[in-house]
């Protein structure tokens, strides 16, 4: 098993929306002592900062242009990974209604994704990471150590994510997102949604996420 402290070490986390992948990839980082990186927040920057500036949402030549010319760094704070946009920090602005809304959208524009890949190699390249998203162990990372896909149901999925909304959405509402969700993720034309060959696919529907950390860990520790 290569070494925290191994500059190459490098963990890809892919797997549909609500699946789990933040707060396993999180609490494996952690115990690893290594950074972590959910590539999603990435795409929510870049969402973001089209919401602020006016940029439509179906405009992908300006979505693009947003993109390439947008500089995100992963920085270290108090023993917490913070997402910084050109220098301001945004990692609590990340999660607001509106991004959700249209992140699906503005994720699936081709030049975001070759934009945001590029950037995402450059972090990870900085150092031993967990890294998850959807098309980490395919495109981004194809040689990382280990790749997972996660996975559950989407009614699993549905209950964990309403539960997490604490009642703003119904249950009906989050599983209808989440289709959506996932129609958009594996049908898009650039990287769509797909476990690498070579990863060790995951279902969490009945398992806790110590157990899911668990298993990761393992696997990493036969690299």
């Amino acid at each position: 098993m290569k070494s925290e402290s191994d500059c190459t070490l490098t963990i890809a986390i892919d797997g549909p929306a609500a699946s789990g992948k933040s707060v396993v990839g999180r609490e494996v980082a952690r115990r690893l002592g290594i950074r972590f990186l959910d590539t999603g927040s990435m795409y929510r920057a870049i969402t973001w900062a089209a919401i602020q500036r006016g940029v439509n949402a179906n405009c992908a030549s300006k979505l693009s242009s947003l993109a390439c010319s947008s500089g995100i760094r992963l920085v270290t704070q108090s023993d917490e990974d913070r997402l910084l946009l050109d220098g301001t920090d945004i990692t609590d602005r990340l999660r607001l209604p509106e991004v959700d809304s249209i992140v699906s959208t503005v994720s699936a524009v081709s030049g975001v994704r070759r934009a945001l890949v590029a950037q995402q190699r450059v972090i990870a390249a900085d150092g031993p990471i967990v890294m998850c998203g959807r098309d980490i162990g395919t495109v981004v990372l194809p040689e990382a150590d280990a790749k997972v896909f996660l996975t559950a149901s989407a009614e699993v999925r549905a209950e964990r994510r309403a539960a997490e909304m604490q009642g703003r959405h119904n249950f009906g509402q989050v599983l209808d997102e989440l289709r959506r969700r996932d129609r958009v993720d594996s049908e898009r034309d650039d990287s769509p949604l797909s476990p690498a060959e070579d990863a060790t696919t995951i279902c969490s529907d009945d398992m806790t996420v110590e157990e899911v950390v668990l298993e990761i860990l393992s696997k990493v520790r036969q690299c």
